[in-house]
């Protein structure tokens, strides 16, 4: 019988990298060579990400690549602050996969570098670990799928709640019945964020090669107001808070329920807290119905942080026996019908900051790196795989739509596929500046 006490046993052995199922392919190094990686994307979530990869014993961060030549000579004296070594410096990514010595590639650009960067990578047969969401439209995303198959590579996205133990755990109880059948899922995402402004047009900073920093986007004037964080609530790079933050509950809702790809999608919202350039929804509501008879609801408030469960983000799975909360770390609780709390799991690890930009903290985050590094090696089998980052970046992705088009979408359940709308359909890809189109 397949029991709690071996799922914890289990998850804490992939946790730690120990040998479960190898990958198809073969590594080129040994299992105590250090794998060499080169970050893109240095100036928040990837600056972060340079320092965990640093410190994972079995990697040596071989390269920084940024646009921007601050980030890049900040992170890399970060990184040779922490392990005396001096990564090199590369400011095309189109160079940087060129480099014989690197292993893999790790990608926290700008949403709209995800999957033509990581595509690239895997042209030059590198391993891809690629920040959510995978891509910006969902044409992107299944080509990403299709190329991880081709090339015989990994990519693994950074939906790293893949591998919290207690989450696992937790996801695993629900899956042996431990509120009867799990029909319907919340989730939430809250933050205070402030107006950002009228831009102004002006003359891009002499550190900064925007061309570049474009790239497969077609053209837009430099603003004041754009870089480096806000070109999220603009559709020509970013993709809203839905995916910036909503994959990360959806990927755990859709683990818990069971299921793939919708039936059916609506989405409601706006821009309602400031009047300003951002032009992706500050408040949304994303609704799902699957079609095993279950569904869910993502709600994102960019700009009020009112704590649900006292938490900024998480999940509640509702059963017929009961109700499972997962206040957006690596905790979880268990009620039963009447609303008696039954079960509390705590990490043991850290508490989660659950609306930190940067990511929910070291020691939970580098689970998920270091289980990406032992598959490279061929230690274990990791728990993000592409086929399943696809499928979690889909859904907001078709909540989005749902949202631009104010109308329901109707889906082909064995692939999302938008069913019958043309309209919808014309953005399920995305225009390129030309000569950076994506070609498998």
């Amino acid at each position: 019988m397949y029991n709690r006490r071996h799922f914890i046993r289990q998850s804490a052995l992939a946790g730690a990298g120990v040998l479960l199922t190898a990958p198809a392919f073969s590594w080129k190094g040994s299992f105590n060579e250090k794998v060499v990686v080169g970050v893109v994307g240095t100036n928040s979530r990837g600056h972060y990400l340079a320092r965990m990869f640093a410190q994972l014993p079995s990697v040596e961060v071989g390269y920084i690549c940024d646009v921007d030549a601050t980030v890049m000579s900040k992170t890399i004296a970060e990184v040779e602050k922490l392990t005396g070594k001096r990564p090199k410096g590369e400011n095309d990514v189109r160079k940087l996969v060129e480099q014989k010595d690197v292993d893999a590639i790790v990608i926290a650009a700008p949403d709209h570098w995800h999957a033509p960067a990581t595509l690239m990578a895997l042209k030059a047969g590198k391993h891809v670990y690629v920040e959510k969401p995978c891509s910006h439209n969902p044409a992107e995303g299944e080509m990403l799928v299709a190329a991880a198959a081709k090339y015989n590579r990994i990519v693994q996205m950074g939906n790293q709640r893949r591998s919290f133990p207690r989450v696992m755990e937790g996801i695993h109880e629900l899956h042996q019945g431990i509120i009867g059948r799990v029909y319907f899922a919340k989730g939430w995402y809250a933050n205070a964020r402030k107006s950002i402004g009228i831009g102004k047009a002006t003359a891009v900073p002499m550190h900064l090669d925007y061309e570049l920093w474009q790239g497969p986007a077609p053209r837009k004037p430099y603003k004041d107001n754009l870089i480096h964080y806000n070109w999220h609530w603009f559709w020509n790079w970013g993709t809203g808070e839905a995916l910036n933050n909503g994959t990360h509950e959806i990927d755990v809702m859709r683990w818990g329920l069971g299921v793939e790809y919708p039936s059916k999608v609506i989405s409601a919202g706006g821009r309602f807290a400031f009047q300003d350039d951002w032009e992706t929804p500050d408040t949304q509501t994303i609704t799902y119905e699957f079609p095993n008879n279950t569904a869910m609801l993502w709600e994102g408030r960019s700009c009020n942080d009112f704590d649900e469960m006292k938490s900024g983000r998480g999940v509640i799975f509702y059963g017929e026996k009961g109700t499972m909360v997962m206040p957006g770390g690596d905790d979880y609780k268990v009620y039963e019908l009447g609303g008696k709390l039954v079960k509390e799991v705590k990490t043991a690890l850290q508490q989660a900051d659950a609306t930190n930009t940067m990511g929910m903290g070291e020691k939970l985050d580098s689970l998920h790196l270091q289980n990406f590094v032992d598959a490279i090696g061929g230690k274990t089998k990791h728990t993000s795989p592409i086929s399943e980052g696809h499928k979690s970046t889909l859904l907001p992705q078709l909540g989005n739509i749902a949202y631009r088009t104010g109308h329901a979408l109707y889906c082909d359940t064995t692939n999302g596929r938008i069913k019958n709308d043309k309209e919808a359909n014309a953005l399920w890809s995305r225009t390129y500046e030309k000569g950076w189109e994506m070609k498998l």
